[in-house]
């Protein structure tokens, strides 16, 4: 996913100043939360990577190491 974060400089209007106006617009992306997970697939042991919210809700199945 895409998103935006805002700059934004001057002084709000209720502080005494002439607004808030926005500078500039940094594109940047929401990633998934990906870590390093031993899991069996098929009957063997592979090493990928796996989104926490899987390994939370348990869609994969970890081997101990």
């Amino acid at each position: 996913m895409m998103g935006r974060t805002y700059t934004r400089k001057g002084k709000a209007k209720k502080e005494g100043g002439v607004g808030r106006h926005i500078a500039r617009k940094n594109i940047r992306r929401f990633l998934p939360n990906l870590q390093p997970a031993r899991i069996l697939v098929n009957g063997h042991v592979k090493k990928i990577r796996v989104c926490t919210k899987c390994i939370k809700k348990g869609r994969v199945l970890r081997v101990p190491s």
